[in-house]
Formats: C-alpha cells, sequence, structure tokens
C-alpha cells in the first residue's frame, strides 16, 4: 500500500485544470450562439426580432469578458508534463485580437438586426451562424497548437459559408457562397497536409514544441519540413486575401448581405492574419529565410493588385461601391503583412504594427459599410454615383463616410488612418526591405486617388435630371453602429497612442 501511494505520488496527473476565466469570451459566444438556436425553435414567427438582442446581448458580455484578461498573463489547457506548453494562452496579443473580433461582430449583429428584418432571412440559423462564426475567430488567437488552430478557423470559416449564401433565392449570394466555399476548402485542405508534414517532421503539434522541433530537423526530413512550412502559409494567405489567392473576394461581397460583407473584411481577415501571425512568429521562427521573402513579395503584389483593381472601378458600374471597398481591401491587406515579413528580418515584436493598423481599419471600415448599408436601403445597386450629394440628403452619414475614407487614404484629418501607415512603414524600414517601403509609399499615392474621387462625390450637388427617392429615416441599430465607429475613429485620430501602444512592447507571453 505504501509503495502504490509512492508511486501514485510520483505519478504526474493527467487532469488538466482549466480556467474558466481565460476562455469566458469564447464560452460566452458560442453559449449565446446555441441558446439562439434553441430559443428559435419556440419563438413566434412576430417575436423573432428578440434573437438579434440576444445575440447582440450575448457578443457585448463576451466583449465584456475581456476586461479580467488585460494583464495578459493567463493560460490553460496546458501539458501536465510541460507546463510551459499550452493549447490556450490569453496574452496581450489575445486579448487585442479577441477585442477587435468581437467588437466587429458586435458591430456587425447591429447592422444585422434591420437586415435580417428587410430582407426575411431566417433568423435563428442566422444569428447561430455569426455567433459560431465569432466564437471560432475568438477561439483562433489564443490557440497555441496546430489542430486548436486549424479547428478555430473552420469554426470561423464554415459558419461564414452560409451566412454569404443566406439570401435563398438570389443567383448572387449562391454564386459567391460556392466560390468561397469551393476556394476555402481547397486552402483548408493544402493547410491540414502542410500540418501534418510539420508534425511528422517535428512530432510535436504545440507551437512552441513545434518551433524547438523545427530548430534541430534531420537532414532526411528537412525538405518534408519546409514543404510542410510552405504549404501551412498558403492556406493562412488565402484568409487574408493575399495575392495570388484573392480571386474569391470580389465576387463574395458583392453576393452576401452587406453587414456579412463587411464581417468578412475585418474579421474574416483578422482569422487570417492572426493564423498567419501565430505560425510564422512563433512555430517557424527556424524557417523565416523562407517565409520572410514569400510573405515581403505577397505584401507587395497584394497591395498593388488590390489598388489597381480599385482604381478600374466605374462608378456608375452595379456593385461598384461594394466592389471598391473589396478590392481596397485586398490592398489593405498588402500593408498589414509587410510588419509579418519584417518580423522574418528583425524581432518578433514588429506584428505589433499589424495588429495596430488592423484595429485602426477595423473602426473605419466597418463604419464604412455601416454608411454602405444605410444607402442600400434607398438605392439597393451599391454604385459609387448613388453617394453623389449624399451630404444634401444625410449630413452626417456623408461626413462619417467621408472620414472613413480619409481614415483609409491616411489623410488628415484622418490622423490614425496615417499614424498606422507610418507605424507600418517604419517597420519594414528597421527590418531593412527598403524597397518594399517604396512599393508601400506608392501605394498609398495610388489609393488616394480613388478614396478622394469617392469623398468628392459626397459632397457634389445631385442630378437634376434624377429623381431623388423619398427619404426614409435610418433605422437605429444602423445609425447607431455608424455613430459608434465615427466617435471610435475620431477619438483615436485625437488620441492615436490608444492604438500605436499596441505597436510597441512584447504582445507575446514570455
Amino acid at each position: 500500500m505504501t509503495a502504490l501511494t509512492a508511486l501514485a505520488a510520483e505519478t504526474p496527473s493527467l487532469v488538466q485544470s482549466v480556467d474558466w476565466t481565460a476562455i469566458a469570451p469564447v464560452v460566452i459566444t458560442a453559449v449565446v450562439g446555441l441558446a439562439v438556436l434553441v430559443a428559435d425553435l419556440f419563438t413566434a414567427e412576430r417575436h423573432k426580432p428578440v434573437l438579434g438582442w440576444i445575440s447582440v446581448a450575448g457578443l457585448a458580455a463576451a466583449t465584456a469578458a475581456l476586461i479580467p484578461l488585460r494583464a495578459g498573463d493567463r493560460s490553460t489547457f496546458c501539458l501536465t508534463a510541460d507546463p510551459e506548453a499550452c493549447s490556450y494562452v490569453a496574452d496581450h496579443f489575445t486579448v487585442v485580437v479577441q477585442f477587435l473580433v468581437l467588437a466587429g461582430a458586435l458591430l456587425t449583429a447591429l447592422l444585422s438586426v434591420t437586415a435580417v428584418r428587410d430582407t426575411r432571412m431566417p433568423a435563428g440559423e442566422y444569428w447561430f451562424l455569426l455567433l459560431s462564426s465569432a466564437a471560432g475567430a475568438a477561439l483562433l488567437p489564443a490557440s497555441r497548437d496546430l489542430a486548436t488552430l486549424i479547428v478555430a478557423l473552420e469554426v470561423a470559416s464554415l459558419p461564414a459559408f452560409a451566412l454569404v449564401g443566406m439570401r435563398r433565392g438570389d443567383r448572387l449570394s449562391s454564386e459567391a457562397a460556392l466560390k468561397f466555399f469551393l476556394s476555402s476548402v481547397t486552402a483548408t485542405a493544402v493547410s491540414l497536409m502542410g500540418v501534418s508534414f510539420v508534425y511528422a517532421a517535428t512530432g510535436s503539434m504545440h507551437l512552441t514544441q513545434v518551433a524547438d522541433g523545427l530548430e534541430d530537423v534531420p537532414g532526411q526530413l528537412d525538405t518534408l519540413a519546409m514543404a510542410g512550412v510552405a504549404l501551412t502559409l498558403v492556406g493562412f494567405a488565402f484568409k487574408t486575401a493575399a495575392v495570388p489567392f484573392h480571386f474569391w473576394v470580389p465576387d463574395t461581397y458583392v453576393g452576401a448581405p452587406l453587414p456579412i460583407a463587411g464581417y468578412l473584411s475585418v474579421v474574416g481577415k483578422a482569422v487570417g492574419f492572426t493564423g498567419l501571425i501565430l505560425v510564422t512568429v512563433i512555430a517557424f521562427p527556424a524557417y523565416s529565410q523562407i517565409w520572410g521573402p514569400a510573405l515581403a513579395v505577397l505584401a507587395a503584389l497584394t497591395m498593388t493588385l488590390g489598388n489597381a483593381a480599385a482604381l478600374r472601378q466605374s462608378p456608375d458600374r452595379p456593385h461598384s461601391a461594394v466592389r471598391l471597398l473589396a478590392w481596397s481591401s485586398v490592398g489593405q491587406a498588402g500593408y498589414l503583412l509587410v510588419p509579418i515579413a519584417a518580423a522574418a528580418y528583425s524581432e518578433r515584436d514588429q506584428i505589433g504594427s499589424t495588429l495596430a493598423y488592423a484595429l485602426m481599419y477595423a473602426a473605419v471600415n466597418l463604419g464604412a459599410f455601416a454608411v454602405a448599408a444605410l444607402v442600400a436601403r434607398t438605392k439597393p445597386l451599391h454604385r459609387i454615383s448613388d453617394y453623389r450629394g449624399l451630404y444634401a440628403e444625410r449630413p452626417l452619414a456623408a461626413l462619417s463616410l467621408a472620414f472613413f475614407l480619409l481614415c483609409l487614404a491616411g489623410l488628415p484629418p484622418g490622423i490614425i488612418g496615417l499614424f498606422a501607415k507610418v507605424t507600418v512603414f517604419r517597420s519594414a524600414v528597421d527590418a531593412g526591405l527598403g524597397w518594399l517601403a517604396v512599393l508601400m509609399a506608392v501605394n498609398v499615392v495610388i489609393a488616394l486617388y480613388y478614396y478622394l474621387r469617392w469623398t468628392a462625390m459626397l459632397f457634389r450637388a445631385p442630378e437634376d435630371e434624377v429623381v431623388a427617392p423619398a427619404r426614409t429615416k435610418a433605422p437605429w441599430p444602423v445609425a447607431a453602429a455608424i455613430v459608434a465607429t465615427a466617435v471610435t475613429a475620431v477619438v483615436l485620430s485625437g488620441a492615436p497612442q490608444l492604438v500605436l501602444r499596441v505597436a510597441s512592447g512584447s504582445l507575446f507571453a514570455q
């Protein structure tokens, strides 16, 4: 008996403790999603809007659950034999990205309350899918093993396919969902193959242990490891809409409901960049000589092609406003890739510039989609020319959209956009990527044309021969989303240090 007791005392426990506070944002989002799906079965049709407000409240609660995590010192689901290897880490990087994801999903939910009602989309399914995707997107930045990372990526992505095709009977919506689904599934399959190669070469799934394993790969496995690194990056490059994996973006944004297009442009992009940062900076630093130049080239191609395609959008073409925002998001993705590429040449803290830029981009881009959702209520063709004279019709909406576009362009008074671009530019210079910094500066100048052209159109006199549709009162959830994003953009422009502090200091747990 004494020997058994001694043996039990020496054997490490296989039971992992769970830090419920650390995982609260993800759990709350997922539980509310399930609750909404079940409640939909017992809710009369006239009471369906209540499901939307429950979802909004759930996302607000999940965002508030980040407050106890602001110290960035929590982790859970750790190996009992190696407490440093954890599957879930709530460090500063996680908290920042989760705030971006959950706040973005909250604004999307506000925009969706009216859209679900007006387009008669199935409420229960819509809210369940949105919350499920948000839960997966919130899980991904905390994931510190390859299995959890891929699962979180798919939980965030799979509901998005259905959300894009939620408008039943709409040909554009169905085509967009099918294209998004097929291309995304292909990219996921490539990533899974890459993960399997990495696991075969290192014998571990935890990112920190993978990094250690790749430092000393046996010669006969080196080619396998390099192939695994390359294939894994391909899947995440697709999620970021990096060239040449961008082809799904314009048609998907046009076919999706506008709130979902905004969600994909911000939260969907955050998912891709988060995964890319985790696998490159934490798991694959030993192969930085491979992914560093590759990401630099991808950044150059992405910003150049995105801006060039945005320039070609004709103001009178149907859906030109959404297509311009889509191509603009591709161009912005190129800027977001720059600090990640720079991290291969200097220190990994360069990726703070990506997060700072992403926070600015999230606020102003969701704001632009919120104004687009308002304009589309009376002008459903989504043309840029539909915004001509918007200031005369809706002055506050026009001023808000003008400010959002100036922030995206990096022009005063959109100071936060300018500062964020300077931060990304500096990361390239500090890493010795002078050619990429010059190309970025050229692309910023090119982008000024289409941003300023749209901005100027807002303040032109309406065409006399066009009979303006009767002005409708803006639904208050849409108005609230516009006000929230506009106030955020103004505050950040007045106090840019609120976001730019993310670009300095260490974001990852040491």
